[in-house]
């Protein structure tokens, strides 16, 4: 059966809002071949992650039962994607046989998301065009981008992270640790110059956050996690606003959308704001400013490695025609 105007539009656009995404520079972005699958593509960054999927539109019944198939025996994908059409007869479908993955294939099923697209869906509607594709980045952006590219970090994760009363040093502390690890609340004091008793309770708040984490039930050894690092990361970009050179004009609309989702409103605060301890004056309910002051004092005290930032990559298509 030939390839629907819906289906192709679908597809398409699924892989242009993670590419869009990617120019974030929170990571980056490669197209992959399409072989089993509708789109596919691979989110990188200091690891690679593989996003695939298929679109329903108007194959159902047992095309359900297949797509699923395809998607959850797949072991090298880190999310899989089904774009739907939102049809009764579709979703007591897909629930049925997602009962059945529940009791042979719970962890692969815990990697399905599904977006359902309202049944009546023109691709030939200009109208129709933008308004799914508002839907669809919206929902892709929460719902799959925060989980996967950037460790499922949350509004709450980065409020939490930025009400630490000690502007710079939760992130001198996910700094180092990236760098150097973290062996012993003495050990890495010393190695900091740091007094053992903030370093300590800085370290577990983090813990707590859930951007440290230790194979120890008793703490004291620590790493990094995905959503710790994707705090770094974002702080990093967050630093480049505050000297100027975020993008063009100081502007990222990616960054930007990104960010909001997470309760960061960045553009709000004025690169000539008073953020640095003994200087600030900035309204302490805020979290976003509380952010960008820990990020301007580590800038300040030259105390974090900042992560450089991950550029798009050539898509698959770019590479093939060399």
């Amino acid at each position: 059966m030939p390839e629907s105007p819906e289906h192709a539009f679908l597809s398409k656009t699924a892989l242009s809002i993670m590419e869009s995404a990617s120019r974030s520079q929170l990571f980056g972005y490669t197209e992959g071949q399409r072989k089993r699958f509708d789109f596919s593509c691979d989110l990188k960054k200091d690891w690679s992650k593989v996003v695939a999927g298929q679109t329903l539109w108007k194959h159902g019944g047992d095309g359900i039962d297949k797509d699923l198939r395809t998607l959850l025996h797949e072991q090298d994908i880190a999310a899989a994607v089904y774009i739907a059409r939102h049809e009764s007869s579709n979703r007591a479908r897909l629930a049925e046989v997602t009962q059945d993955y529940l009791k042979t294939m719970r962890e692969s099923l815990s990697r399905l998301r599904v977006f359902w697209i309202p049944a009546d869906f023109d691709a030939d509607d200009e109208s129709s065009r933008e308004t799914v594709y508002g839907l669809l980045r919206e929902e892709i952006t929460k719902d799959l981008l925060l989980q996967v590219a950037l460790g499922g970090l949350t509004p709450q994760d980065v409020t939490r992270f930025a009400s630490s009363r000690r502007p710079s040093l939760p992130l001198r502390i996910l700094s180092h640790v990236k760098k150097h690890g973290y062996r012993s609340h003495r050990h890495t004091a010393k190695l900091m110059d740091l007094d053992p008793n903030a370093l300590r309770l800085e370290t577990e708040r983090l813990f707590v956050i859930g951007f440290l984490k230790s194979d120890s039930l008793q703490g004291g050894e620590y790493s990094v996690t995905d959503s710790g690092n994707a705090m770094l990361d974002i702080c990093s970009r967050l630093r480049n606003y505050l000297h100027g050179n975020l993008g063009d004009g100081n502007k990222n609309e990616d960054f930007e959308h990104i960010c909001k989702l997470l309760g960061i409103d960045y553009p709000t605060i004025p690169i000539t704001a008073r953020l640095l301890i003994g200087e600030a004056d900035i309204d302490i309910q805020n979290p976003t400013a509380l952010l960008l002051q820990h990020v301007a004092q580590a800038d300040a005290d030259g105390s974090v490695d900042w992560p450089e930032p991950h550029y798009n990559l050539p898509s698959h298509s770019e590479t093939s025609d060399c």
